[in-house]
């Protein structure tokens, strides 16, 4: 293994641990508290990151075939099911249990799986004030982001003629005229979509 994918794996399992210390102190209102993810509560969201740690490929197949495979509505299906059936304890033990699990989204890779966590982890810290994911962790996934267009084609965000530029991380992308400089965690919020984009400076 590469240093560059070792490095990866271990800022994953950083993250699951994170996310799993942030999620032990959740208050019941906490976990029902709605999230970045339209529709869904923060147990919705712990469901969805959890879901890959206890499903076979065949449930995969089958439950995504159900879906006509639409993705984005079987994984709603998913996780509202999910989250219906499983206590926050239990969701709370499937993060803590697979924290160094080998799962990577197809074609993804282990940049995928950081990204997928580091995402829905702000889907769930943002709404109620925790803690985000460090800036370096953050800019690895704006950085996987620039060099893969269909990331960002997948948000529906349009950035062109922007430049966008982290003020607390080494990380830039693009080469527009329009400047925006942003946290790394907002930047990552804005072209995923979870917000607005601010109106930029020359």
């Amino acid at each position: 293994m590469g240093t560059r994918q070792t490095d990866l794996q271990a800022q994953t399992y950083a993250e699951r641990e994170r996310l799993a210390a942030l999620l032990a102190e959740l208050t019941p209102a906490q976990w029902d508290a709605p999230s970045l993810c339209a529709g869904w509560r923060v147990r919705e969201v712990v469901a969805h990151l959890t879901f890959p740690f206890r499903t076979k490929p065949l449930r995969f197949v089958a439950g995504l075939a159900a879906a006509r495979f639409n993705f984005s509505r079987y994984a709603d299906t998913a996780a509202r099911r999910d989250a219906s059936r499983m206590s926050a304890d239990e969701l709370l033990r499937s993060l803590r249990d697979n924290v160094r699990h080998p799962w990577q989204p197809p074609g993804g890779g282990q940049v995928g799986a950081l990204s997928h966590d580091v995402i829905h982890g702000l889907d769930i810290t943002e709404p109620l004030g925790l803690p985000a994911a460090p800036p370096e962790r953050v800019a690895t996934v704006l950085a996987n982001a620039d060099a893969n267009p269909r990331a960002l084609a997948y948000f529906g965000v349009d950035l062109t003629g922007l430049t966008l530029r982290a003020t607390d991380a080494d990380i830039a992308f693009g080469t527009g005229d329009d400047v925006l400089a942003l946290p790394a965690k907002d930047l990552l919020l804005t072209i995923t979509g979870r917000r607005p984009l601010p109106a930029p400076s020359r």
